[in-house]
């Protein structure tokens, strides 16, 4: 998992988020990188849930999550990730509320 922590996400831009919180919290869960920008401000705070390689032999592609801004979704991804996540488990019905087509995808068929 990519947590994106630059210019928006992360950041005071986003008030009343502890993004500190979420950061610490998905660590202590599951496998987390930190990223800069990722180019997705609009949708502040992204998470992007990269399948594991039983996901990618299955066909998973990463799966774009923005607007994660309270810790009931982050609690939701981090299940999800743990149960297998992109290709292995199905998709919590509620995240459906935070995907996104990434940058630069948008408008590809």
């Amino acid at each position: 998992m990519t947590v994106c922590r630059d210019c928006c996400c992360g950041t005071p831009k986003l008030p009343g988020v502890d993004h500190e919180a979420q950061t610490t919290r998905l660590h202590a869960l599951v496998p987390t990188r930190i990223s800069t920008c990722l180019d997705a401000c609009d949708q502040a705070n992204v998470i992007v849930v990269q399948p594991s390689s039983a996901g990618r032999a299955a066909g998973a592609r990463p799966v774009w999550l923005g607007l994660v801004n309270d810790p009931e979704a982050t609690e939701d991804i981090a299940t999800w990730v743990n149960s297998g996540g992109p290709g292995v488990s199905p998709m919590p019905p509620i995240l459906d509320l935070y995907v996104f087509t990434p940058p630069g995808r948008r408008g590809l068929t």
